[in-house]
């Protein structure tokens, strides 16, 4: 006799859908495809963007409930304000949580690890708690560390060790690569399960538009001046070749430096986010990836899948877990700018190795596809309820 799978109700719990953010759109996706294909009831609970549309597409059978808190005020505020803020926000976010995990009833929680897990295994809802982690540990905290101080690292230590106790609580903590696993030795309900390819690619790009493309926030981490300086050096000898830099952000500091390398603004454009990404890659020859760190890089399997091969700083987690250095990409000695830069021009004046590589990296971006990662985490699924 056939037994029927278990439709599942799973609640995530994420700051906001309205930006064009990685988290965004692998909750995006995970859920719709939950939703669409294993006919799981979904729902995802976020405190930000009230009246604003998801920037990503999201299934009409994945339910979105906006707690409204605008956690958001507390980035323009003083510290004492923040502080007031936070902990009123903070108090209102768990009451409220509370209340609606109690009324769906879920048989899984799924946190990204912001503002709730500091009490998301105290809710006796029933369901069991999972938490989905996609940055490395060491930058967890502090992005930026061009501005830290005794005070801010000396609370950064005192979080950690509260944060760690959280997780251990968790069912199962799922991380992104065996890199990140390692962060986390004191952890023993860690669970690996990339992040999916977020869409299907039938066709490739020809690698014939002379075009480098990247893709990522206007921020320090995501090292946008460092590919602007190596391409002041690429421009100069591929006198032909155009970079588009896509975001969201605030882009202000990087057309300064646009202006103070000297680079030809006709070949070099500073643009905001898009949604159709996947047309970019196929316009677009080569993808380069200049980030400083980064969890995943689900950018990078993206464009694999479309056929770019991908330069990037072999940075902590992400690219390194993704790409084999001259196989399907290059990986850069971080953050030697004219080691990066001498690895675009080989693939820009070398047609055949860039159709090489190319081709290698839509191959491996295939053990990304949706299907098997949305499977794998059925399985986890199904492990943990046979354990209830």
């Amino acid at each position: 006799m056939n037994i029927e799978p278990r439709k599942y109700k799973i609640v995530y719990c994420t700051p906001a859908l309205y930006s064009a953010g990685g988290v965004e759109r692998v909750v995006s996706v995970k859920a719709s495809y939950f939703a669409d294909v294993y006919g799981y009831d979904v729902t995802i609970i976020i405190t930000e963007g009230q009246d604003k549309v998801p920037f990503f597409y999201l299934s009409p059978k994945v339910k979105v409930i906006n707690l409204n808190l605008g956690f958001e005020e507390l980035w323009g505020a003083s510290f004492v304000k923040k502080v007031f803020l936070y902990l009123k926000k903070q108090r209102r976010f768990k009451k409220l949580l509370k209340h609606e995990l109690m009324r769906i009833c879920p048989d899984f929680t799924i946190s990204v690890l912001r503002r709730e897990i500091n009490f998301i295994n105290d809710i006796n809802d029933g369901s069991r708690k999972l938490g989905e982690l996609h940055m490395n540990r060491s930058n967890y905290r502090n992005f930026d560390k061009r501005n830290t101080n005794f005070i801010k690292n000396l609370f950064a230590r005192f979080w950690m060790c509260s944060l760690v106790r959280h997780l251990r609580k968790l069912d199962r903590l799922v991380l992104l690569t065996e890199d990140a696993k390692v962060d986390w030795p004191e952890l023993k309900n860690i669970v690996l399960i990339p992040d999916p390819l977020p869409f299907h690619v039938e066709e490739v790009s020809s690698l014939s538009e002379k075009r480098v493309i990247s893709i990522g926030r206007y921020a320090y981490e995501k090292g946008n001046d460092l590919l602007l300086q190596a391409w002041s050096k690429v421009e100069k000898v591929c006198k032909d070749w155009s970079l588009d830099i896509y975001g969201m952000g605030d882009k202000t500091s990087y057309c300064q430096l646009v202006n103070d390398l000297g680079i030809d603004e006709n070949r070099c454009h500073l643009y905001d986010s898009l949604s159709d990404v996947k047309k970019a890659y196929l316009d677009s020859s080569i993808f380069a990836l200049p980030s400083r760190f980064d969890g995943f890089g689900i950018v990078i399997i993206e464009a694999m899948s479309c056929g770019l091969p991908v330069v990037a700083f072999d940075c902590e987690n992400g690219p390194r877990n993704i790409l084999t250095d001259g196989e399907n990409g290059y990986l850069v000695i971080p953050f030697d700018v004219d080691a990066y830069a001498e690895k675009l021009i080989r693939l820009i004046r070398d047609e055949t190795l860039r159709r090489e590589i190319g081709a290698n990296a839509r191959k491996s971006s295939q053990r990304y596809a949706i299907d098997d990662i949305a499977n794998q985490w059925k399985q986890l699924f199904e492990e943990l309820d046979q354990k209830k």
